[in-house]
């Protein structure tokens, strides 16, 4: 019989590193194979919970918040664009590009939840965002994001223009954080071991086989 394993994926839709390591996760659940029964719940968490509608430059918003230089900046990017390709994923980084704000994103991957189309709207958001660079803060991206995962978008718009799901997601978000998360990805398997960061896949592989053995330690 499969081991039922409950993985929290604590994240942004803003965070490139989010989409590594969601990447990863699955690729070491292919690998596990019918060893294990997952369910992953995707949790909100905002890295930039101040973000106004309009966006800001990812280049000058990374050199405002953590003092990176041009270079080191540039650097980064590229190897975040280079770990999605081993992936199968693509980061359409440019000088124009933005990060936007994520909180009505949040709101209807809440709702995902409930449809049982979490990981589909996941998938489509990071899409949208990363490889479209689309704003995560447009309605008409967020439905189409929700059509493209299956998802009804006349629901979805009428979701997004009522406010629905918003004190869900801030109850959701306090949660996260009195439980110590100030970073993502953070992933929780079975509300007790965590791996933290965009790790590759072998990472995630050697947890899970812990787990299921039984010899993973004790958090």
């Amino acid at each position: 019989m499969p081991m039922p394993l409950r993985i929290d994926f604590v994240s942004d839709v803003a965070c490139p590193w989010c989409v590594v390591g969601l990447r990863s996760l699955m690729k070491a659940l292919d690998a596990v194979g019918d060893k294990v029964e997952a369910e992953i719940h995707f949790q909100p968490f905002e890295l930039n919970p101040d973000m106004p509608p309009e966006g800001e430059n990812t280049a000058q918003h990374v050199a405002r918040k953590y003092g990176a230089n041009p270079e080191r900046s540039a650097a980064s990017r590229n190897a975040i664009r280079e770990h999605g390709e081993a992936l199968g994923f693509d980061f359409n980084y440019s000088s124009e590009s933005r990060i936007w704000n994520t909180f009505d994103a949040h709101r209807l991957l809440y709702w995902a939840g409930i449809e049982g189309r979490q990981l589909e709207l996941k998938e489509a958001l990071f899409a949208a965002n990363f490889t479209g660079q689309r704003s995560t803060s447009d309605h008409d991206v967020l439905a189409g994001a929700a059509k493209a995962a299956g998802l009804d978008e006349a629901e979805a718009r009428e979701i997004l223009a009522s406010g629905g799901f918003s004190e869900e997601v801030r109850a959701e978000e306090q949660v996260w954080r009195n439980r110590g998360i100030n970073a993502v990805p953070s992933v929780i398997f079975n509300q007790r071991w965590m791996i933290q960061g965009g790790q590759p896949p072998r990472v995630f592989e050697q947890a899970i086989r812990q787990i299921i053995d039984g010899s993973a330690t004790a958090a």
